[in-house]
């Protein structure tokens, strides 16, 4: 069979969802030899056993957005529901999530072997209350997965600070409490990773309204605590600045997740910041920027807000 006649069968023949099973391509007509050849032909992509998806959604695919349909492909394979957690659980109620890996987590009640749920999934062998417990329903299927405040407790477990800080910020603006993560933490039972835990909660800070800023925030510890989504007032009206300190008049702006989500400014946004940056340096702030990439080297973060501290006092002096 040519392969542009193997696309065209199984994109016409394809189900509703993105991820199919087995099962369901050989409902719509798809047969195994089709869909051995469609794989072949890269027509289809095997997200894992017994679970597949179109070759061009999967190619057009973000990275987070990979990790979502290997959840589904996950889910659709499965014959006895998974108690989903962790990171996979901060997915599924919509968390931001930054470099956490690509593993399916879940929580079992009992030992098992590395391997017997799949290369691509870290079974965690930890009791979970249904207290603990809710429900969402994703591509047709009801899942299973830790509650809010329990999945922030369990990714500190798992996670350095800086990646769990991720998960925990955004869950806080969604509603969690350092209180409530704390709570669950301790109806979990768990000894190991309480300490890790406790760092966690003392790091976290809801203001901070995405990714990069919740890194950004941890980067500048060694160069003083800034007040977060600080309010200046200017004649040309009032802007929130991400970091500020106060005294010195000085701004630390973060330039956007770029390389975290697929975001492009438009010329209208960036007339309206030129326009907001004018009216901040004419009030006498001294405004500095730092990007993505610059995350992964937090000196350099550090350095530019010296470098500000000592402009500011020349231009107080």
């Amino acid at each position: 069979m040519q392969q542009a006649t193997v696309r065209a069968l199984v994109e016409e023949r394809w189900p509703a969802t993105h991820v199919a099973t087995t099962e369901a391509l050989a409902a719509a007509g798809i047969t195994d030899r089709t869909l051995t050849a469609a794989v072949r032909a890269k027509c289809v992509h095997r997200v894992r056993r017994g679970a597949y998806v179109l070759g061009k959604v999967w190619n057009q695919a973000k990275p987070w957005e990979r990790a979502m349909l290997q959840l589904d492909a996950h889910a659709a394979s499965r014959t006895i529901p998974a108690v989903y957690s962790h990171v996979s659980a901060a997915r599924l109620l919509g968390c931001s999530v930054w470099d956490a890996g690509e593993r399916i987590h879940i929580s079992v009640p009992y030992a098992s072997s590395a391997t017997s749920h799949g290369a691509d999934v870290a079974a965690h062998r930890v009791p979970v209350s249904d207290e603990d417990l809710v429900t969402v329903v994703r591509s047709g299927r009801l899942l299973r997965l830790t509650a809010l405040e329990r999945t922030v407790a369990d990714c500190a477990r798992v996670l350095d600070v800086e990646r769990a800080a991720v998960i925990g910020d955004h869950a806080l603006r969604m509603g969690a409490t350092v209180k409530g993560i704390a709570a669950a933490a301790e109806r979990s039972g768990l000894v190991r990773g309480a300490r890790r835990v406790e760092r966690l909660l003392e790091a976290l800070d809801g203001r901070s309204e995405s990714a990069g800023e919740t890194r950004t925030r941890l980067a500048l510890k060694a160069g003083g605590v800034p007040e977060l989504q600080f309010e200046v007032m200017t004649e040309a009206g009032n802007f929130r600045a991400d970091f500020a300190w106060p005294s010195p008049k000085v701004i630390l702006e973060f330039d956007g997740d770029a390389k975290y989500v697929d975001y492009a400014p438009t010329a209208a946004v960036l007339m309206a910041e030129r326009m907001r940056e004018n009216a901040l340096t004419a009030a006498g702030w001294v405004i500095v920027r730092t990007r993505w990439a610059e995350l992964a080297t937090p000196e350099v973060i550090v350095a530019k807000v010296m470098t500000a501290f000592a402009r500011a006092a020349r231009l107080a002096g």
